[in-house]
């Protein structure tokens, strides 16, 4: 068959990377895709993955017959809608369902509703009653501007000048929505859910992201400075726990209101004293959760789609093998960085996922936040900690950060 990819990033390496090793694939197209997925498929950056239109018709054209939409935005524009209107198969929601992860209010009502465990919270939609807010709350609280932010709409306020600040961030004008919630003390973890309607599939591997910027987790929200997986501190019971009381409650939550799910939703749960609890939904892979799963994933990718297209039992084999990524960002990120800055060292054979980098006179520079992610694999968390940053260093660049503590939860 032939398939689409949508999306420029680390993820979408990843997903195209693991759909070539599928018997099922016969050829992979990428829109826009990037400059270090041409070895795997036949990309198109002169199309926007917001040009809808433009898709449906590329689409038509060449076959497709499935199509992955790897980022949350084109999903939360109706993307999928438009390619099933012309019965193109998608792996991913629809508008309506994509709403789990566009909005945060939706997201809580929808839990509050359907008593799945998640923190408190009170939505406020003024800059005015936000700053009233703050001055009666208990802290730290977490403030999350509602829609989409690239993973950056959260701040953990300690007190009350970081929640002042943290209000002036999100709410550049008067009007605005923000959640604000109460904060979770305990572990997070990274958990992948196939789902069909009310049939849902959890990943029986998880994963575990750093989101800050720095070691320790220090520093401002990102959107993902490395993963790792397996997460072998948490155990069946967790997995257990979350798929009773988050995973198959969601899935039923939002078949039943009429928001039926189609593709993999992301659960980013935190083991609380009173078990997991949702700190948020996506509505895609995890990035770079996905780059680390997949890696590992020894099953085919394209047959559990179409096994979870059909309902059918999907059963999931994974590389005895720990797989740490470890991922290198422009210097400044979150924040402003430079761009076209030289990156070199680095390979195209699985060992790197490229997701802000494009060529310039056959060279590789800079062209975003988060550049590369520099994977490796061990018979053990520690020996795939020292392969990856193996990997990390053997890149030639003065212009890209990373963390050095990534998977050290695991090595406590």
């Amino acid at each position: 068959m032939n398939v689409l990819v949508i999306g420029t990033g680390g993820r979408e390496h990843a997903i195209a990377h693991k759909l070539k090793q599928s018997d099922l694939v016969k050829h992979i197209f990428a829109i826009p895709g990037n400059d270090a997925m041409t070895n795997i498929a036949e990309v198109h950056t002169e199309i926007a993955e917001t040009a809808h239109n433009e898709i449906v018709a590329f689409a038509k054209a060449h076959d497709i017959e499935w199509t992955i939409i790897g980022p949350e935005q084109p999903l939360t524009e109706g993307l999928a809608d438009q390619l099933r209107q012309e019965n193109i198969k998608v792996f991913g929601p629809s508008k309506a369902a994509a709403q789990i992860e566009g909005s945060k209010l939706f997201a809580k009502q929808i839990m509050e509703r359907h008593n799945i465990p998640t923190a408190t919270y009170k939505e406020i939609d003024t800059k005015t009653q936000a700053l009233e807010y703050i001055k009666q709350c208990d802290y730290p609280i977490v403030l999350k501007k509602d829609g989409l932010a690239a993973g950056k709409g959260v701040i953990i306020a300690e007190n009350i000048e970081q929640a002042q600040s943290g209000v002036e961030t999100l709410y550049p004008e008067e009007q605005g929505l923000v959640v604000f919630e109460t904060f979770l003390e305990g572990e997070e973890f990274s958990l992948m859910t196939f789902v069909n309607g009310d049939y849902a599939v959890p990943f029986d591997c998880i994963a575990q992201d750093h989101k800050r910027a720095f070691d320790n987790d220090q520093g401002p929200n990102t959107g993902g400075m490395g993963a790792y997986c397996p997460v072998p501190h948490i155990g069946a019971d967790i997995l257990q726990q979350t798929n009773e009381t988050i995973a198959q409650p969601i899935a039923k939550a939002l078949h039943d209101e009429g928001y039926p799910f189609f593709g993999v939703l992301y659960i980013g749960a935190i083991i609380t004293a009173d078990g997991p609890k949702v700190i948020e939904f996506n509505a895609r892979f995890g990035d770079p959760e996905a780059q680390v799963l997949l890696a590992r994933m020894d099953s085919d990718l394209m047959q559990h789609i179409v096994e979870l297209e059909q309902k059918a039992p999907i059963e999931f084999k994974w590389k005895d093998n720990a797989v740490v990524g470890v991922m290198l960002a422009s210097k400044g990120y979150p924040g402003s960085y430079e761009k076209g800055q030289l990156v070199s060292g680095f390979d195209l054979d699985g060992t790197y996922f490229v997701s802000g980098l494009k060529l310039q006179q056959e060279q590789y520079v800079t062209s975003g936040g988060r550049v590369i992610l520099a994977l490796g694999e061990g018979v053990s968390i520690d020996k795939a900690k020292e392969q990856a940053y193996q990997a990390v260093k053997r890149i030639n660049s003065d212009a890209l950060f990373y963390r050095q503590d990534i998977s050290n939860k695991a090595l406590r």
